[in-house]
């Protein structure tokens, strides 16, 4: 009995994590790991007001004199306690303290320098370029919330607070097996017509090290049920999610469904109604995920999108890193199933509006791999769903 699509992603967000792994990394070791902390600041910044150009700190009151005199020079970095006086100023560089006594700064663009002395030729307002105590953030304010994926910005914002070594999620191990007697290794000979060039497991390998895993690649298993029981064995034992491609659905020689059980894992979920790859099957012993996916790269690539990413993302309390967008169809769409349908598209975006077509993808069986090449997204159709016309807006998974 197939269940809906919906059911099953529900059944994914709602598994609940009893242990995460985490350790501390040096911060630009950080980069492309998910926080396992809130990042809170321990200070004011600035803590003090500050110049934001280059320029004379004075007190606002003396505008209508015209002119002060230059009192001193105050350059960045310095801790000078010089005060203004008032009929004077500072010379104040950009990044500088503002010296006691000063709330306004003018431009060196707006004065003329004459002597000792500036002349003002354009008059500023109260309080013009000083960065005012805590402008950039406040004591105890939370700048980046635990669950984040640290990028350049996380990076830049850490090291302004001299966080040296933040806690992250270590990233989940993906354990990578394709099953098949046919099936052969990249460089190996093919000795017979039946063989076939195996492209799932890497496949499955850069889909996990681009989504924020660490593949471990097993390669290929023989369709015999202990070899393939082997295999699962000890990828479970070297990792947090074993995947599978092939040896799920009702063929003689499909044991991967038989081998799960034995190895005291729980079927979360068999069969989902969904086009490619309804053979889908995710089991979990503990706080470890078995993924199993058809064997069709077309249909083993939607699914694994669609499955391994939320779990990559949960064992890391990230967030899944596919996302859907709206899009305007620029040709007709012909729904040929009455399951949930990934078909994949080009999406563009014109005019500040997304646009999907077809041009070059090739209808047929879930086994052709070259439509996912472009600029390519899948255009998501619920079972609900009917036929498509040209100017209907549709959902679309983005695959950044």
């Amino acid at each position: 009995m197939f269940m809906h699509f919906d059911e099953s992603m529900q059944i994914i967000e709602d598994q609940q994590i009893n242990h995460y792994k985490t350790k501390k990394l040096y911060l630009m070791e950080s980069l492309g790991y998910v926080l396992a902390e809130d990042i809170i600041t321990d200070h004011n910044s600035p803590a003090f007001p500050t110049s934001a150009m280059d320029g004379y700190a004075f007190k606002h009151e003396d505008i209508t004199l015209g002119r002060l005199k230059i009192a001193s020079i105050n350059p960045a970095g310095s801790d000078k306690k010089e005060e203004v006086l008032g009929g004077s100023c500072i010379k104040t560089f950009t990044g500088s303290l503002m010296p006691q006594g000063a709330d306004t700064l003018i431009p060196i663009e707006n004065v003329e320098v004459e002597g000792d002395e500036i002349i003002i030729k354009e008059e500023v307002p109260y309080g013009f370029a000083v960065r005012e105590v805590g402008e950039n953030y406040a004591q105890g304010q939370k700048l980046i919330p635990q669950g984040t994926m640290i990028d350049f910005p996380q990076i830049g914002v850490m090291a302004s607070l001299n966080v040296v070594t933040p806690l992250v999620y270590e990233k989940p191990t993906v354990a990578i097996l394709s099953t098949g007697s046919e099936l052969l290794e990249l460089g190996e000979t093919q000795t017979n017509d039946a063989q076939i060039r195996s492209s799932n497991n890497y496949i499955l390998e850069a889909i996990t090290a681009k989504y924020g895993g660490r593949a471990l690649q097993m390669g290929c298993v023989k369709d015999d049920k202990q070899s393939i029981m082997n295999a699962v064995a000890s990828a479970l034992e070297q990792s947090d999610i074993v995947v599978t491609t092939g040896g799920v659905s009702v063929g003689d020689f499909d044991f991967v469904k038989d081998v799960i059980a034995e190895l005291g894992a729980e079927v979360l979920f068999k069969g989902v109604r969904i086009k490619p790859g309804q053979h889908i099957m995710v089991a979990r012993k503990e706080d470890k995920f078995i993924v199993g996916l058809p064997g069709f790269a077309y249909s083993s690539t939607v699914t694994a999108l669609l499955y391994l990413l939320p779990l990559i993302a949960k064992l890391q309390e990230g967030k899944c890193a596919l996302r859907k967008v709206k899009a305007i169809l620029d040709e007709p769409f012909n729904k040929r199933a009455k399951k949930a349908e990934f078909t994949a598209c080009n999406l563009n975006l014109i005019g500040g509006k997304y646009h999907v077509d077809f041009e070059d993808k090739k209808v047929g069986s879930s086994a052709i791999l070259t439509n996912m090449l472009g600029d390519v997204a899948l255009l998501f159709t619920s079972e609900e769903e009917g036929p498509k016309e040209k100017g209907d807006e549709v959902t679309v998974l983005v695959l950044d």
